[in-house]
């Protein structure tokens, strides 16, 4: 079974900065991609970076610039840096592997986290 678990969100201020977590554990063999989303209320989950295997990052337009996506591959591990921080970017981020392997060729399979709470406000 694998599990993902985020880390780090709470109250700041806007122009501030925050460090998310994500650590996935099981029995993983390999992981594809590792996403971060986030969801507002009333709005729909929207996806904010993604970083995949071979190092390869992608961002929102929204974000750009502002947050950094990196991985721990040895340890299943990924951060999500943000830095002046808006408003707009109150909402829960979820940490989502993609194409997760297990065992002995089980998968690929994704996996969501339980969410993270973010809030930005003076």
């Amino acid at each position: 079974q694998v599990q993902l678990v985020e880390s780090g969100g709470g109250l700041v201020q806007p122009g501030g900065s925050l460090r998310l977590s994500c650590a996935a554990s099981g029995s993983i063999v390999s992981i594809y991609a590792m996403d971060w989303y986030r969801q507002a209320p009333g709005k729909q989950r929207e996806l904010v970076a993604v970083i995949a295997s071979d190092g390869g990052t992608n961002y929102a337009d929204s974000v750009k610039g502002r947050f950094t996506i990196s991985r721990d591959g040895a340890r299943n591990e990924m951060y999500l840096e943000m830095n002046n921080m808006k408003p707009e970017d109150t909402a829960v981020y979820y940490c989502k592997a993609e194409g997760v392997i297990t065992g002995v060729g089980v998968g690929p399979y994704d996996y969501w986290g339980q969410g993270t709470q973010v809030t930005v406000s003076s």
